[in-house]
């Protein structure tokens, strides 16, 4: 018998600086860190930093400085990805990705791959041709990154706290994109 399931379709936009998109985003960066997310946050992740960020990250999103794409399911925020383009001035051809977060309640649904799919493409529109990121080493990201063809450059051992406590290593990760690619 063929499977003829077909994954929900989830609104991916860019997010402004309004206080209901504040808000699940905070909720969101809650949640993740919660659950052991490594985002550069430790838990417990207090609300109002977790609103002063995003507050921060939207309003260098309103300046040019980045692009905060959200993931909906209907009326609600189920992933995060930004795209920082306010590089050095000798990379003005790179941008990097940041912040990637799923629900955990919709994990496995295709919805980071999806917002990462979309960040890259805004990122050749805004004329990059290198995307960087890293993740964790321990419960990061690493396998989508692998299956978007992002080349690892290597591992820096202790980087980072885990949001419980612990060290963790940090991966590096590069793709080129667009012309770049080809």
């Amino acid at each position: 018998m063929r499977n003829n399931y077909m994954p929900p379709k989830f609104n991916i936009i860019r997010l402004t600086n309004q206080p209901p998109v504040v808000a699940a985003l905070a909720e969101l960066i809650i949640e993740t860190v919660a659950h052991g997310g490594s985002v550069s946050f430790m838990h417990p992740l207090a609300p109002e930093a977790a609103t002063a960020f995003w507050t921060a990250s939207l309003a260098a999103a309103d300046r040019g400085e980045r692009i905060v794409l959200g993931a909906f399911d209907g009326d609600l925020l189920v992933g995060t990805v930004t795209l920082l383009l306010d590089c050095p001035p000798n990379q003005p051809h790179r941008g990097e990705i940041a912040k990637m977060m799923t629900r955990v309640s919709y994990r496995g649904r295709g919805i980071a791959r999806s917002l990462m799919e979309v960040a890259e493409q805004l990122a050749i529109d805004n004329g990059r041709t290198l995307l960087t990121l890293d993740t964790a080493e321990e419960e990061g990201a690493a396998g989508l990154y692998d299956k978007l063809g992002f080349q690892r450059t290597g591992v820096i051992p202790d980087f980072a706290l885990k949001p419980h406590g612990g060290l963790t290593g940090t991966i590096i990760y590069w793709k080129r994109i667009g012309a770049a690619a080809c």
